[in-house]
């Protein structure tokens, strides 16, 4: 019998009988949706939790990301980076809005200020940065830049629950700020995501418009969308918001770990963190490096026929799928950085179940080579 396989993330879950008492009050409730009880504690529970004033609670982030360039009217060409998910475009087309890339910092990985700037043009409106493996942009820098150029900022903060800076958390950055509860985040409610609004006017349209767009019983105000989390969601986010710091302490242990084991191996550098204050290790990239024995990819199918199943991420950047490459901002030569990060990059198992000995093993993997 093979052993058991070892990927890259696994959904936090706690004991299932924890659950069953949250599952008797919604069928004692009879409200599954449309912001019931559950959905309302949790939308509190994560605002005392974040450290933030407004959270508005969505089924997923990519319908999230949607509302939030709504709600700000965000029109034209928008400026990010091709190094993330799909979504963070794709939310981009989906609002008929043209994606520009520009390429990332080597050492952060996140959108470059300094390439930002160069490629502004009237038609730029907002721009959209991810913080790359719950790693802080360079928030001070791109919000000169928004200031100078009167540009939104959404920040796409997928990865960044529980990530604080030195003025607390990093959500509190940009115009809005937008969450993934996907099984694989840190948080999750199996499937979910939050806009983090900054004040009760702003939320309230992104309610509307998460709704269809409706104000009350016979009254629709825009476009909108169905984006409500169900009750089922909430409740299983409430109860893991019990857990967190247990699970974020395995992570910590886990990444530390993997640093101490890797250290001194030729060939392979371990990403740096960022800066920040809270960090809530949602990933742990490492980069293979061309003195290393084994390609990326050779090593990626070695660990692989152990049963270790690592993940390139992000390869192939964003702006290589064919609904993108076309655009002048997508080629390889103005992508320079990016383009060799994609190349470079392995992320390694990191969640609260994965045991001390299968962290050990796949350091021996990677040293064995």
């Amino acid at each position: 019998m093979s052993e058991k396989p070892i990927y890259v993330t696994q959904p936090f879950l706690p004991p299932l009988e924890e659950f069953i008492p949250y599952l008797e009050k919604i069928w004692d409730n009879k409200i599954l949706t449309n912001g019931g009880p559950m959905h309302q504690q949790l939308e509190q529970a994560l605002c005392d939790y974040l450290g933030v004033e407004h959270v508005a609670l969505f089924n997923n982030g990519t319908i999230a990301l949607l509302t939030a360039l709504q709600a700000l009217r965000v029109t034209g060409e928008v400026i990010t980076t091709p190094y993330s998910f799909v979504a963070t475009a794709h939310s981009l087309l989906w609002n008929g809005i043209k994606p520009i890339f520009v390429d990332i910092d080597p050492n952060t990985l996140n959108l470059d200020p300094k390439k930002v700037e160069a490629a502004i043009t009237p038609q730029t409106t907002a721009i959209m940065p991810v913080h790359c493996y719950g790693n802080p942009c360079d928030v001070e820098a791109i919000q000169r830049i928004a200031d100078n150029y009167n540009l939104r900022i959404i920040y796409d903060a997928a990865h960044a629950f529980g990530v604080k800076d030195a003025g607390g958390s990093v959500l509190r950055h940009g115009d809005l700020s937008v969450l993934s509860f996907h099984a694989t985040k840190v948080f999750n409610t199996f499937e979910g995501g939050a806009i983090i609004c900054p004040d009760a006017k702003t939320k309230k349209r992104i309610e509307q418009l998460k709704n269809f767009g409706f104000v009350d019983e016979v009254t629709v105000v825009a476009p909108g969308i169905n984006g409500k989390m169900s009750e089922v969601n909430a409740a299983f986010g409430l109860l893991q918001l019990q857990h967190m710091e247990q699970a974020f302490a395995r992570r910590e242990s886990i990444a530390s770990a993997y640093r101490q084991g890797l250290e001194g191996v030729p060939g392979v550098s371990v990403v740096a963190d960022a800066g920040q204050t809270v960090s809530n290790y949602s990933y742990f990239p490492i980069l293979i490096e061309p003195d290393y024995p084994l390609g990326r990819d050779e090593l990626y199918e070695k660990m692989k026929c152990s049963n270790v199943f690592a993940r390139r991420y992000f390869y192939p950047l964003i702006s290589e799928f064919p609904m993108y490459r076309g655009m002048k901002s997508a080629q390889r030569e103005n992508l320079p950085v990016a383009s060799k990060i994609s190349e470079k990059v392995l992320c390694l198992p990191i969640y609260p179940a994965l045991e001390d000995d299968a962290v050990q093993k796949i350091i021996s993997i990677i040293k064995a080579a």
